[in-house]
């Protein structure tokens, strides 16, 4: 056989064993899932990341007719389950459950990240966007963000959150950059320590998460200023958002409480776009919209691309938070 015969069969045998792998992966995909699917949370039980996990995990199980279940893994701040979901196999078995903080917020305050939110994921889908919204006790004489800043001129304002480097503290923190409001934060061990310190008068204010602040909003035991969100909320339509103020500093202010379904990097193209269509059709169901409507969500959807945008933007929108506010955590 001549060199050159020999250099075609070669081409030939290489070009029909690729041919037919892509055959055997198109036809995985096609029968994908064929067993159980895990969601990964880096959250323990009973958090709003894993009541929304549980969530989708029922609406999936339900349109893919194959399991899905909720698995928690907490600690380090949420960036151990991160890591681990990260450093899974990329066969569309293991999904991850991300937020704000997953991919936005951790990537800029945690020096040793064990991750990159944006190359060790492959984006599904956008879930929810919730607002925040800053708020008083029903015992301040502050009624509205001119009010607070005038008085924040004048004196020392406390606003707490749930932690170092939460989305609470960080739309606290912004508040503060762009205003030159006079704040000091006070960090406490999640939501269920900080709003009774607001409802005592031990702090002056807080950019609370929506689902933890409407049930208190409703009973009149706080107030609410403003959503941080550019457009009003459907659950507080009558509250406008810190774009409204009228200060010129606070216009376009955004800062959001979000949820996307991830997996990681590598997987299947064909099995990312089934679980995109998948969730499509869980987030579209009565079921889901009413769970988005309790809370003061907005349904978001779209495509894999729409998440792989927003990710983009909240890296870079939190990288310039906590760098003006030299926020870090070991």
């Amino acid at each position: 056989m001549t060199k050159l015969s020999k250099t075609l069969l070669s081409s030939i045998l290489v070009s029909t064993s690729l041919m037919a792998f892509t055959s055997q992966v198109n036809a995985q995909a096609e029968d994908f899932p064929t067993k159980r699917i895990n969601m990964i949370v880096p959250y323990s039980a009973g958090g709003s990341t894993d009541i929304l996990a549980r969530q989708v995990a029922r609406g999936l199980t339900s349109v893919l007719d194959e399991t899905v279940t909720v698995e928690n893994r907490a600690g380090a701040g949420g960036t151990l389950g991160s890591t681990q979901a990260a450093m899974a196999n990329p066969d569309g078995y293991t999904l991850f459950m991300g937020n704000v903080s997953s991919h936005g917020i951790a990537p800029a305050v945690y020096k040793n990240l064990q991750y990159d939110a944006k190359n060790d994921f492959d984006p599904i889908i956008y879930l929810l966007s919730i607002p925040n919204v800053m708020v008083v006790s029903n015992e301040s004489n502050i009624n509205s963000v001119e009010e607070f800043i005038d008085q924040a001129n004048e004196r020392e304002m406390r606003f707490a959150s749930s932690g170092v480097g939460s989305s609470i503290h960080l739309s606290g923190e912004m508040f503060k950059a762009r205003t030159g409001a006079r704040m000091t934060h006070v960090p406490y061990r999640g939501s269920g320590q900080a709003m009774p310190a607001l409802l005592s008068g031990d702090v002056d204010v807080m950019f609370e998460n929506m689902p933890s602040a409407l049930p208190q909003i409703q009973s009149g035991a706080i107030r609410p200023l403003a959503v941080t969100t550019s457009e009003r909320s459907a659950a507080l339509p009558d509250v406008p958002t810190l774009s409204e103020a009228g200060i010129a500093e606070l216009e376009e202010f955004s800062a959001i409480s979000w949820f996307g379904l991830f997996s990681p990097a590598g997987t299947d193209d064909a099995v990312v776009t089934k679980l995109n269509e998948a969730m499509q059709e869980v987030m579209q169901s009565d079921d889901f919209k009413e769970f988005a409507r309790t809370r003061g969500a907005t349904i978001e959807g779209g495509e894999p691309a729409d998440l792989a945008s927003h990710v983009d933007q909240e890296l870079a929108q939190w990288k310039t938070v906590v760098d003006e506010a030299g926020v870090t955590v070991e």
